[in-house]
């Protein structure tokens, strides 16, 4: 849990100490506006913007069930986020696992992809894809009711 708070908190720390740095040095503005760019990357870079992960067996039987992907991913991973950004407010569909947390839901993913924790790894009707095309995961919803 904690090793994915690591990036965002090593983000605001940073953040803070530039910004103290021009505060003294007599540059408020710029110290404020840095500090709130250290903090904007830190929330993105933080597991608070992916929806809620559950357990890799929940949301292999969740997708069993409803037939929509499983998203394995990790935080501070580049490709999870842009593959969450682009899928917008469809992202709450999918069912995402943080294999961080889940050592079912890692394993799952090291057997998908020859041993390497590969991330995004979406699972489509029990096939794994890595790191698919954020259009083509959306493609496998069905339509918005």
């Amino acid at each position: 849990m904690m090793r994915a708070w690591v990036l965002p908190i090593l983000l605001v720390l940073c953040g803070s100490a530039v910004g103290a740095g021009l505060i003294l040095r007599g540059d408020p503005g710029t110290a404020a506006v840095l500090l709130l760019l250290f903090v904007l990357l830190a929330a993105v870079h933080s597991p608070l913007v992916f929806p809620r992960s559950i357990g890799a067996p929940e949301a292999q039987r969740r997708s069993a069930v409803d037939g929509r992907p499983v998203v394995f991913w990790r935080p501070s991973c580049r490709y999870c986020l842009r593959l969450r950004i682009r899928m917008g407010r469809r992202a709450r569909e999918l069912h995402w696992v943080d294999i961080w947390r889940d050592p079912a839901g890692a394993a799952v993913v090291r057997a998908a992809n020859g041993g390497d924790e590969t991330v995004p790894t979406v699972l489509v009707a029990g096939r794994p894809h890595v790191n698919p095309d954020p259009g083509w995961v959306r493609d496998q919803l069905a339509p918005p009711a």
